[in-house]
């Protein structure tokens, strides 16, 4: 049964709506809106490609990865490195091996190959690690974000080490972090609703199933986790060039657990639910932030708390926990099309009260 023409029109009215809204949001922060609400809006499609690439993996597989940033942080200093100036190498990186310490890179194929390295070490790891099951695929990441933390320490002709790595070009804008995000929604998205995330998803929801009509369980989760690490990659690629100034301290527990609550606040496995989740805790967090050198209400003044955006958001996990475990979507989708969906259900209902005997004695 096909759709009808009213259904469609709706449906396509709906998207150029949700587009031109989009494209508002965008001109009104890139022209109009100040230098905080931009950097806000930047770190918030930063942090969206990492919590959708994460779900992409451990929402659409049931899977839990918890060294997801380290792959973050590969993609970080290959992008850094690759953009470095030569003069700024000589500096910082006098160690650096001839090939890399004479060449520089544009903005776009240094992130691509910032993607790429993550996708390939996941793909490496990745081949004997998803041949595990549950926690021990948790531990196993786990360990690889450990192991990740400790070469970008000791590998100091690279990384520098423990000391900040600096000059790295600022070429992140909000024009890239939109059109990356974007994508990597979109991706996410199709791939869900593609043959390939049915397997995922069977496999998830029934192993013995899946493998009972042919479905390579240890492939199909590869497939997720080297795209899954590539946009992650790519988000750390963003944000180096966005901050310009890093450590691997960055890429450590408190990064990954931002991250999850996020995944989790949203809904594991829904691509919207990432979107809606990422705002929730963003949000959250900043206002807890500002809160913390000090507020007053009316004459009560309560002094620094610092460490209270962190509080809040192991709060708010163990909220969502305890009330409401899926998450606000579980793995459900906001669509667009839903909408006239429910209209017209709602009309014909509508219509067959109108219509009912009782009704139409009751009409004068």
């Amino acid at each position: 049964m096909g759709t009808s023409p009213i259904r469609r029109g709706w449906r396509w009215g709906l998207r150029g709506v949700a587009l031109l809204l989009l494209a508002g949001i965008y001109l009104a922060l890139e022209r109009g809106g100040s230098a905080y609400l931009q950097r806000l809006a930047v770190l918030f499609l930063i942090n969206l490609m990492l919590v959708v690439s994460l779900n992409l993996f451990t929402g659409f597989t049931g899977v839990f990865s918890l060294g997801h940033v380290g792959f973050m942080a590969l993609g970080a200093y290959t992008s850094a490195i690759l953009t470095l100036p030569i003069a700024m190498k000589k500096v910082n990186l006098p160690d650096l091996p001839a090939p890399l310490a004479s060449t520089t890179l544009p903005f776009l194929p240094a992130l691509i190959l910032g993607g790429f390295t993550a996708a390939a070490v996941a793909l490496l790891i990745g081949i004997p690690i998803l041949r595990l099951s549950g926690h021990f695929v948790a531990v196993a990441t786990l360990g690889f974000l450990i192991i990740t933390r400790v070469v970008l320490i000791n590998a100091e002709a690279f990384t520098r080490g423990t000391r900040t790595f600096t000059g790295v070009p600022p070429f992140t804008t909000l024009g890239w972090a939109a059109l990356w995000a974007l994508l990597n929604l979109y991706i996410a998205w199709r791939l869900k609703h593609s043959s390939l995330g049915l397997q995922v998803r069977a496999a998830r929801d029934d192993p013995w199933g899946a493998r009972g009509v042919g479905v390579s369980i240890a492939r199909v989760r590869l497939i997720a986790f080297g795209i899954s690490a590539f946009f992650t990659g790519i988000a750390g690629g963003l944000w180096a060039h966005f901050l310009t100034a890093f450590s691997p301290n960055a890429f450590y527990f408190s990064k990954t657990f931002e991250i999850i609550v996020m995944m989790i606040v949203g809904g594991m496995g829904s691509v919207t639910g990432s979107v809606l989740g990422t705002l929730l805790v963003m949000a959250s967090t900043e206002l807890l932030r500002n809160m913390e050198p000090g507020f007053a209400i009316g004459s009560f003044t309560f002094g620094p708390l610092y460490g209270l955006s962190q509080i809040g958001l192991a709060v708010l996990l163990i909220l969502l926990i305890t009330f409401r475990r899926q998450g606000l979507l579980g793995d459900q989708e906001l669509r667009l099309e839903a909408i006239p969906e429910r209209v017209e259900r709602w009309l014909a209902q509508r219509k067959v009260v109108l219509e009912s005997p009782r009704v139409r004695k009751a009409d004068p």
